[in-house]
C-alpha cells in the first residue's frame, strides 16, 4: 500500500536517486549536474522552514516526491506557490503523481495558499530528452497554461522552451488576508 509522509533530510539519498536520472537523462530540469548529498539535503530542509514537502513510499522504498516553494519571494505572493513533482521511472502511470500532488494541493490550502504555479520544461518538438508529457499530467491535474517562454534553455545541445502552468485552489477575498 502507498502511503504519504514528510519528507525529511534524512531521505536525501533516496530523493537523489530518483532525481539524478531526471538530471542526467533528460530535459525535465535545466540542472547540468546532480547535486551532492549535502546539497540536497539543505534544499529539502530549506524547503521544510515553510512549505510541505512528501514523499511517496511503500514498504519503506520512497517511489516520488512533491513539494512546494515561494513563488517569486516577495510579501504580495504569499497565497502562490510553486510545486514539483519527481516519480522513480519504475513508478510512472501508477498514480503516484495524483496521490503526491493531491495530498500536497490539500497541504498548501490549509496553509492559506490560493494559487499554485508549475514551472514545466516544454519541448517545440519532442524528443528523446523530454516529451509533453509533464504538461499533459498537470493539465489532467487541473493546471491550466499561464504563460510560454520560447527556447529558453538550453541542454544536450539544443534549446527548450518553458510553460508556466496555473491552478487557482482557494477564493480570492479582498479582507481578511
Amino acid at each position: 500500500m502507498i502511503s504519504i509522509r514528510n519528507a525529511s533530510p534524512n531521505d536525501a539519498g533516496a530523493l537523489l536517486e530518483i532525481y539524478a536520472p531526471y538530471v542526467l537523462n533528460t530535459a525535465i530540469t535545466f540542472e547540468y549536474d546532480v547535486s551532492s548529498l549535502e546539497e540536497f539535503a539543505d534544499r529539502i530542509a530549506h524547503t521544510l522552514t515553510k512549505y510541505p514537502y512528501i514523499v511517496a513510499h511503500e514498504g519503506g522504498k520512497i517511489l516520488g516526491y512533491a513539494y512546494a516553494g515561494a513563488f517569486v519571494g516577495r510579501k504580495a505572493y504569499e497565497h502562490s506557490a510553486e510545486v514539483s513533482i519527481y516519480v522513480a521511472e519504475a513508478s510512472h502511470r501508477q498514480g503516484i503523481g495524483r496521490l503526491l500532488y493531491t495530498e500536497l494541493e490539500g497541504r498548501l490550502k490549509a496553509a492559506g495558499i490560493l494559487n499554485l504555479y508549475a514551472c514545466i520544461a516544454y519541448p517545440e518538438t519532442e524528443d528523446e530528452y523530454l516529451t509533453r508529457n509533464s504538461v499533459e499530467f498537470h493539465g489532467h491535474m487541473g493546471f491550466k497554461l499561464a504563460g510560454h517562454f520560447h527556447e529558453c534553455g538550453y541542454k544536450f545541445g539544443r534549446w527548450y522552451s518553458m510553460v508556466w502552468m496555473e491552478k487557482i485552489i482557494g477564493n480570492h477575498e479582498r479582507e481578511g488576508v
